[in-house]
Parts: structure tokens; C-alpha cells; sequence
């Protein structure tokens, strides 16, 4: 038995960096492909959102000198390397892996839609939905909540460096309290940093929980589906 039945995991790019300090570690790589392997062979239909802080993040170009729009284009396309890389990844070890994007680039992904992208899940194929939104101003978070309520998700797990969310941050502040769980409410009125606001706000009002984990602690991923009480569960 799994705990939910089709799942968006949404993962940084930094975290794909492992202790590199740009670009994409392949031993990284493949563990978060083996993850999501086992949970596949669950029976358990998954959507996947990556971010592309390892390569290029828009934000950071603006402050080098970058227009806005072409430093979120240029982190969309970075997004999409990362995607690949993981496809790449999950295939070499024999499951099956399909890129979509949401900004045309055939041959290289098919374009996105709810429709493609349920399909393909039920079929057993692991959809990686590349590019960000399609638009400029949004990030990586903003898109794996919205590709969570299109999709009809059960969750969207949020992998991460840290096992939950704290009161502070934990890496700073080693008596932060960590929470089992939280309401958005409570989220928001304390401040806590799990998604940004945007992102935050359409899983709020499309009642789409938020689980934050642990994504580098082999095993968690499945552990989750079987499961255990493993990270900070945020809902209504």
C-alpha cells in the first residue's frame, strides 16, 4: 500500500550541484534518479519540477547586469538541462522518462500540457516538466505548485537539504524548534520559508499539502510513500 497515489517532487538545482560548487554532480544525480526509481516501481505516479540555481539563476543576473526577463529566460533553459540530465539518469538505469517543457523546444522535450502529462503518468512514464512556468517573474517553486494542482497531485514533496521546517533556520540557529506540522496560516504569521509567496498561496487556496523532507537521506523518498512520518507536513 503507498500513502499517495501520484505525487509533484520538486527539487532545487543547487541540490543536484552535491558538494561541487556549480554544474550537476553525477553521483548526486544518480541517487535522486535511484530514489525515484523505487518509489516508481510503487506504483506511484510522479511528476517532477527542478529548479536551475546549479547553472543560472535569474535573480542572481540581475545583479550582474542582466534584464530581468532574459536572466529568467536563461534559468528556464537552465531548468531544462537539469531535466534532461535526470531523464538521462532515470533511463540508463532501464525506467522509462519523459521531459516536457513548457516553452516550445522539440525535438529536445514535448510540449507541456495537464493532458500529455497524465497520460504519460499513467502509463508508468516519469514526467519532468522543464522551464519553469513559461514566464518571467516566476520561479521554480511557483511552477511545481501550479504543476501540482494541474496535475491532480496528492502532494507536492518538496526535497531539500533539511529534514523539515524549523522555526529558524537550522543551520544557523541550532536550537530552531522543528514542526511535524503546519497550517499555511501558521506559516505565513511566523514567516517560516518553505515556498515563495506565490507558490505558497495557490497551494493554499487549492488545499495542495506541502510536505518539506530530506531528499539527500537515501531511502526517504520511499519511506515517505510507505508511509512514515518523515519531514514537515504543511496544509489547511
Amino acid at each position: 500500500m503507498v500513502t499517495y497515489k501520484r505525487i509533484l517532487l520538486k527539487l532545487s538545482g543547487e541540490s543536484l550541484m552535491g558538494k561541487s560548487n556549480y554544474g550537476i554532480d553525477v553521483n548526486r544525480l544518480n541517487e535522486y534518479a535511484q530514489q525515484i526509481i523505487e518509489t516508481s516501481v510503487l506504483g506511484v505516479e510522479i511528476g517532477i519540477v527542478i529548479g536551475g540555481g546549479n547553472i543560472f539563476r535569474g535573480l542572481q543576473g540581475v545583479n550582474k547586469g542582466f534584464d530581468r526577463v532574459k536572466g529568467d529566460q536563461m534559468g528556464m533553459l537552465a531548468t531544462i538541462i537539469n531535466s534532461i540530465a535526470l531523464q538521462s539518469a532515470i533511463e540508463s538505469m532501464g525506467i522509462k522518462a519523459k521531459v516536457l517543457t513548457s516553452i516550445r523546444m522539440e525535438p529536445v522535450g514535448e510540449y507541456y500540457s495537464k493532458a500529455k502529462a497524465i497520460e504519460l503518468m499513467q502509463q508508468n512514464v516519469i514526467v519532468i516538466i522543464a522551464g519553469g512556468t513559461g514566464n518571467p517573474f516566476f520561479t521554480t517553486d511557483s511552477a511545481s505548485a501550479l504543476r501540482a494542482i494541474e496535475i491532480e497531485a496528492n502532494i507536492l514533496l518538496k526535497g531539500t537539504r533539511v529534514d523539515g521546517v524549523y522555526s529558524a533556520d537550522p543551520e544557523k540557529n541550532p536550537n530552531a524548534d522543528r514542526f511535524d506540522e503546519v497550517t499555511f496560516d501558521r506559516a505565513y504569521k511566523d514567516n517560516l520559508h518553505i515556498m515563495d509567496l506565490t507558490a505558497f498561496t495557490l497551494c493554499k487556496e487549492n488545499n495542495m499539502p506541502i510536505l518539506v523532507f530530506d531528499m539527500n537521506k537515501k531511502g526517504n523518498l520511499k519511506r515517505i510513500i510507505s508511509g512514515e512520518k518523515i519531514g514537515t507536513i504543511v496544509r489547511n
